[in-house]
């Protein structure tokens, strides 16, 4: 059954006061896992003991480009001591995206190299992938495309779909059996047409068709992340995980 996890960017200020009591907070709400975004100078054995004292599961690893590319044997190593499966991609800068074939054969190294480790690679995508093309096609899925899904699977932000102005259902679809992590945020747009991430269930993505259709397709865990919280961010977590619970009551799959 499909999980329910959260990424710990969105808490990322209570993490840089108290790390572990963050985590205690985050497992008391009912989330079962959790994606890091960092460790905050904790060391492997630390994030062990602390997800082992929560229950809480480790889903996955937000990495940056750098660490992925001149130190993925560090990342490699902290990764398996402490339980966690999938290292993700999580964003590329303004001034690297000219040069999207050569981001691809990296990732297809570094696919290979996280597979060889018995780790797997995701990659995490924000509206650029989809509005920005190569050779004709959304960049996102000519890097499906390019790299095999031995070496690269999807960890789908469906609310960054949704604002690039594609339907999150189609390429829930369209990935399914090669996506065991999607992202579940709220929006609201602002005048200027920027986007402003809410809590669930107060703006206008279409949370509980996007939910099923994860369930649907045999994702492995559904992650709440909110990047701006406008109010306490653990205020905002609570909030969104009450959501989730009417949206479970009124039918819905996920585990919590």
């Amino acid at each position: 059954m499909t999980q329910l996890g959260l990424q710990l960017y969105t808490v990322r200020d209570h993490l840089e006061k108290d790390f572990e009591g963050t985590l205690r907070k985050v497992a008391e709400l009912g989330y079962k896992g959790v994606e890091f975004a960092g460790y905050y100078g904790r060391t492997p054995g630390e994030v062990t003991q602390i997800l082992k004292e929560t229950g809480l599961t480790a889903i996955g690893a937000h990495t940056p480009y750098d660490r992925l590319r001149n130190a993925l044997e560090e990342e490699i190593a902290f990764n398996k001591a402490i339980g966690n499966r999938y290292i993700i991609f999580p964003y590329l800068g303004e001034d690297e995206r000219d040069r999207w074939a050569e981001v691809i054969e990296d990732l297809k190294v570094i696919g290979k190299r996280c597979a060889d480790a018995g780790l797997v690679l995701l990659y995490h995508n924000h509206e650029f992938e989809l509005t920005e093309t190569l050779d004709g096609q959304p960049v996102l899925d000519a890097i499906y495309e390019r790299v095999d899904k031995e070496l690269i699977q999807v960890e789908l932000d469906s609310c960054w779909v949704s604002y690039a102005g594609f339907d999150p259902l189609e390429y829930i679809s369209k990935y399914s059996g090669r996506m065991p992590l999607l992202h579940l945020k709220d929006m609201v747009k602002k005048a200027d047409g920027s986007a402003e991430t809410v809590e669930l269930g107060r703006g206008i993505v279409e949370l509980k068709a996007i939910a099923d259709a994860a369930v649907d397709n045999q994702a492995e865990w559904i992650i709440v992340e909110q990047d701006y919280c406008a109010k306490d961010s653990l205020d905002s977590i609570a909030e969104s995980m009450e959501w989730v619970k009417a949206y479970i009551q009124e039918g819905g799959k996920i585990n919590v």
